[in-house]
C-alpha cells in the first residue's frame, strides 16, 4: 500500500509541517458592532471560524509540486457548535486554513446525516502515505444539504454525530475552485481529485457564505449543483458583521501594502489631486479645440451616464508639461480604498486603487533575445491598477491578497505573501505596464519561450499604501463615506491614441514573424475608472 513508517516520514520536512502566523499579532480593533467578535449570525444559524486542527491523513506525492496533501478535522469547537466538514490543503505551503462550524438557532437548522457514501479510498493505491485514507460524503435527510466531507483512516463508516447537515433554505450552490490534490495518472487511473469550493454567486450583493471545506470526486465534475453546498446569510443586508469606519481605517493602516516600483520606471503613480492640479484636461467630443482644466477634486467632471465617447481625460497640451505629467510623481502618491462585503458579509475586501498618468510601451523576450521593443504598442494614457486585501470578519485576520495584472490578476494566500513592517504585504509594480506581483522577478506573458515581459525589482522608489490613503467608497457605510466626483466619471481616463497600429505590427513582424500579441496590448484607448471594472461589485477575476 506504499505506507511510510513514521521514521521515514520524519526525514522529509514539508512546508505544511509548520503553521503560518502573520508576522505581527492581530491588534485589538476599535470597538463597535459585530466585527471581530468570533461569531456571525446568519439568521437561524450562528457560525464560527475554526483554524485549529487534528491531522487525519497525509499523502506524500501527487498534487501541487508532487508533494501530496493533508486532511484535517477541526478541533476546539465552541460548546453548542458542530462540524460541517473537514479541511484539506496541499503540502507545498504552511498550514493556514479554516472551516466554519455551526450552531442551530432555529430548532431545525441542523440535522445529522442518515448515512455515508464512501467517495474514495487510498487502500488499493500505490502511493506514499502515512496510512490508508477513506473519504466519506454524508447523506443528508430530506430538505437538508451536506456542506463537506469526513476523512477517516479505517474502513468503518463514521458515526452519524461526527458532522451536521444544514437545512436547504440556509444553503446556496457552490462551484469548484483551486485544485488541492489528485489528477495524477500514476496515482489513480479513474481521475480522483480534491478541490477547494467557493460560492457560485459572489459579489457585494451576494449572500452566499464560504465554508472552507473541500470537494472530493472521481472523474470529471459534470453534475450541477455539486453534491455539497455552501451557506447563505439571511441577515446579510444588516451588515452587522462588517467593520465600522474606525475599524476599516485601522484595518487599512495595519495591513496596507508596500509597493516597489522598478528602478528603471519612468512612468510613476501619483494622486488624482496631483494629476488634476498639474494640468490634466477634460475633452468633449466636437469641442476638442477647447479642453477644460479639471479642478483639483474633479468636481467639474460629468457624472454618471455611460462610456459613450463624448468625454475623455488627457494629459496637458503643451509638450514640456505633458512630458513632465506623463511621468507621474510617486512622492505625491495616494491610494484609494473601496470597502466591499464578500461571502455574505463574513469577509471584507479592501481594494486599494492606484493611478498612473501613463502606461509605457511593452518589451518582448524571444528565447535568448531579450528586450525587443514593441515600439508604441502597449502605450496608453491613464492606467488604473489595484491590490485587494481579503480580511476575515470573524477576527480581522488578513487571509489573502489579490494582485491585479492587466485585465486579470491573482489571489495569493497570506501564507505565501512577502511581508514588511509587520503585517504589510509587499507588492511589485512591473516596468512600464504596472501589472502588480507578489514577488520580484520576470513573468513572461505568452507561450513557451516567447512572451511580453513583466519585470519587477526592488528599488528606492517605494510607496506605502497606508500613507494618506482615502476611503472613496463603501456602500454599506452609508453617508459616512462620500464618494469623490472623479469616481463617478464614467468615461475614459485617456484618449484614443492615434499611432498606426498596423505600422507598428509590421515593424514587429520583421523581427518576430507571425507573433500574436495579447488583445489587451492592442487597445489604443485609455481605461475607464475603477467603478466600471467587473470587480467593483463582483469578485476579483
Amino acid at each position: 500500500m506504499g505506507n511510510l513508517s513514521s521514521s521515514s516520514n520524519q526525514k522529509k520536512s514539508l512546508p505544511i509541517d509548520t503553521t503560518f502566523k502573520l508576522p505581527s499579532n492581530i491588534p485589538t480593533w476599535p470597538q463597535g458592532g459585530g466585527f471581530g467578535s468570533g461569531i456571525i449570525d446568519l439568521g437561524g444559524l450562528k457560525v464560527s471560524q475554526i483554524s485549529t486542527f487534528n491531522k487525519i491523513w497525509t499523502t506524500l506525492e501527487g498534487g501541487q509540486e508532487d508533494l501530496g496533501a493533508t486532511f484535517f478535522e477541526p478541533t476546539q469547537i465552541p460548546q453548542g457548535f458542530f462540524s460541517l466538514g473537514h479541511y484539506s490543503q496541499p503540502n507545498n505551503k504552511p498550514l493556514f486554513g479554516w472551516v466554519l462550524v455551526a450552531k442551530d438557532e432555529s430548532n431545525g437548522a441542523l440535522k445529522s446525516p442518515i448515512d455515508y457514501t464512501l467517495v474514495w479510498s487510498s487502500k488499493s493505491q500505490k502511493i506514499k502515505q502515512d496510512k490508508d485514507g477513506y473519504i466519506w460524503l454524508p447523506i443528508a435527510p430530506n430538505g437538508y444539504s451536506p456542506l463537506g466531507h469526513i476523512v477517516t483512516t479505517t474502513p468503518e463508516k463514521p458515526s452519524l454525530d461526527r458532522i451536521q447537515c444544514v437545512r436547504s433554505d440556509l444553503t446556496d450552490q457552490c462551484e469548484i475552485n483551486s485544485w488541492i490534490w489528485g489528477k495524477d495518472k500514476k496515482i489513480d487511473e479513474k481521475g480522483f481529485n480534491v478541490h477547494c469550493v467557493r460560492p457560485s454567486n459572489r459579489g457585494t450583493q451576494a449572500p452566499s457564505v464560504l465554508v472552507g471545506t473541500f470537494l472530493a470526486h472521481v472523474g470529471e465534475v459534470t453534475n450541477s449543483p455539486l453534491p455539497i453546498s455552501c451557506l447563505k446569510n439571511s441577515n446579510f443586508m444588516s451588515f452587522s458583521s462588517m467593520p465600522n469606519l474606525p475599524q476599516v481605517k485601522a484595518l487599512a493602516q495595519g495591513y496596507s501594502p508596500i509597493m516597489y516600483l522598478h528602478p528603471n520606471e519612468k512612468f510613476q503613480p501619483c494622486s488624482i489631486k496631483w494629476y488634476f492640479t498639474n494640468g490634466a484636461l477634460l475633452y468633449k467630443k466636437e469641442e476638442e479645440a477647447n479642453p477644460i482644466e479639471i479642478d483639483p477634486l474633479g468636481s467639474n467632471l460629468p457624472q454618471g451616464g455611460s462610456n459613450d465617447g463624448s468625454y475623455w481625460i488627457d494629459l496637458p497640451k503643451d509638450k514640456a508639461n505633458r512630458e513632465r505629467v506623463k511621468k507621474g510623481d510617486y512622492k505625491n502618491f495616494q491610494a484609494y480604498i473601496h470597502v466591499k462585503p464578500m461571502f455574505g458579509g463574513t469577509f471584507t475586501d479592501l481594494a486599494f486603487w492606484v493611478f498612473y498618468p501613463f502606461n509605457g510601451p511593452g518589451t518582448l523576450k524571444v528565447g535568448l533575445i531579450d528586450n525587443i521593443s514593441l515600439g508604441k504598442i502597449g502605450e496608453h494614457i491613464g492606467d488604473w491598477e489595484h491590490v485587494t486585501l481579503r480580511i476575515s470578519n470573524f477576527n480581522g485576520e488578513l487571509r489573502s491578497v489579490y494582485f491585479s495584472q492587466h485585465s486579470n490578476g491573482q489571489w495569493v494566500d497570506a501564507s505565501e505573501v512577502e511581508f514588511q513592517s509587520g503585517n504589510k504585504s509587499v507588492a511589485y509594480s512591473s516596468l512600464n505596464g504596472h501589472a502588480i506581483y507578489s514577488k520580484a522577478g520576470l513573468v513572461l506573458q505568452g507561450v513557451s519561450e516567447i512572451g511580453i515581459k513583466n519585470e519587477t525589482k526592488k528599488s528606492e522608489m517605494v510607496v506605502d499604501f497606508g500613507d494618506g490613503f482615502e476611503i472613496v467608497s463603501g456602500d454599506y457605510l452609508g453617508d459616512e463615506v462620500v464618494e469623490p466626483s472623479w469616481l463617478n466619471f464614467f468615461r475614459q481616463w485617456g484618449p484614443k491614441i492615434t499611432y498606426d497600429l498596423g505600422e507598428e505590427l509590421k515593424k514587429l513582424d520583421k523581427i518576430v514573424p507571425g507573433l500574436k500579441l495579447p488583445n489587451e496590448l492592442l487597445g489604443e484607448e485609455g481605461p475607464t475608472g475603477p467603478k466600471l471594472k467587473r470587480n467593483w461589485i463582483g469578485d476579483e477575476v
